[in-house]
């Protein structure tokens, strides 16, 4: 829908209503409570007014991730358009187009696979979808570090993953290990990797089929390409980057960030320099991402730009790895690494600086 479709289709609702979008398209998704805060309106009102938006499909509603009880309402992704602030689906899948592809997933075809990344792939997956286990099967050897080329090259061939193969990541929470996944395979350079919008949670949650049935897979071989380090950093890129023109993201929550939160390490606080924008922020409560106008501005006030060099970390690089995703993949900014290293290794570190703060102060 273009933005002169949304004006016309905007001019006939009752001013709540337009009221209500312009709040959603400013700030992002919302619940009614929130939505009654920020915008003043009685509960009543603010009901009519998102129901009239949803009946012209401005907006759409999904029960949020921390609360079910909750409703989620955001601007739609249809009312957004392609050309403004749609995401392409070469990196991101949205729920309905991967519905409409289940026969193809269901098939033994090494072009196209589906992969849960849980624990919880046998309570019920999306049909066709075949497991990874986070734990078991990625972590190398146990540990917080990513597979070996050798390893990887065995967890996908196990999986009927060749290196020209489609692979669509999802997860449970905020997808966020699915993107730590996505973000590995790009590192390895795998060509063709996707995430499905929303993850387990918003499949789920919107009634899409699942099933218990594990698909049949024929183990294929998979060879790796060089790594990619132009998206990881390391120790000694984060060292440097103290005394350089680098932007370093701490995505935790502010309690972690300023040591408040017990944290995996012997030190709690954060590196210096770095700016606390919260994982979260860019997703909506329904677990799908934000649109590019929501997504862009805490970075935009943090004073980061497309043209900067950013470092992103968190504690283990897997909610860090959803916040490259979101700068890399879908803001299109060319120069984001992910220090999968993370606080997990930095706060254990003897040699190295850092700082804490008071929250309340964020």
């Amino acid at each position: 829908m273009q933005t002169s479709d949304i004006e016309e289709a905007l001019m006939d609702l009752p001013p709540s209503s337009k009221f209500i979008y312009k709040t959603l398209s400013r700030e992002g998704s919302m619940t009614l409570k929130q939505i009654t805060e920020e915008t003043l309106l009685c509960s009543r009102t603010a009901r009519y007014g998102l129901t009239q938006l949803e009946d012209e499909n401005l907006i759409e509603a999904a029960p949020a991730l921390h609360d079910g009880r909750q409703t989620c309402y955001s601007i739609s992704h249809r009312s957004i358009g392609n050309d403004r602030t749609g995401y392409p689906e070469q990196v991101l899948v949205e729920p309905d187009s991967a519905h409409k592809r289940l026969e193809a997933f269901k098939t033994d075809d090494p072009d196209l696979r589906l992969v849960e990344i849980s624990t919880e792939y046998e309570e019920g997956h999306v049909p066709g979808a075949i497991k990874l286990d986070p734990r078991a099967d990625f972590l190398d050897a146990g540990t917080r570090t990513i597979p070996s080329a050798d390893r990887l090259e065995k967890i996908l061939g196990e999986r009927g993953i060749t290196p020209d193969s489609t692979v669509v990541l999802y997860s449970n929470g905020y997808n966020e290990f699915a993107a730590f996944v996505y973000w590995t395979l790009k590192y390895y350079r795998h060509r063709d990797v996707r995430l499905l919008n929303g993850g387990k949670y918003y499949w789920t949650e919107n009634n899409y089929p699942t099933t218990k049935t594990t698909p049949t897979v024929t183990p294929v071989e998979y060879e790796t390409q060089p790594p990619n380090d132009h998206i990881r950093a390391y120790r000694q890129d984060v060292q440097s980057a103290l005394s350089e023109d680098v932007s370093i993201i701490d995505v935790r929550s502010p309690e972690e960030y300023c040591g408040e939160a017990d944290a995996p390490a012997r030190a709690s606080g954060h590196i210096p320099r770095t700016v606390n924008i919260e994982w979260e922020s860019v997703v909506r409560e329904c677990g799908r991402f934000e649109h590019q106008q929501v997504l862009e501005r805490p970075f935009a006030e943090a004073g980061i730009t497309e043209d900067d060099e950013i470092l992103v970390y968190c504690n283990v690089g897997e909610r860090s790895a959803l916040v490259w995703f979101a700068l890399s993949e879908l803001l299109g900014y060319p120069n984001v690494a992910n220090y999968d290293g993370s606080w997990s290794e930095w706060g254990n570190l003897v040699d190295v600086p850092v700082e804490t703060c008071d929250s309340s102060d964020l």
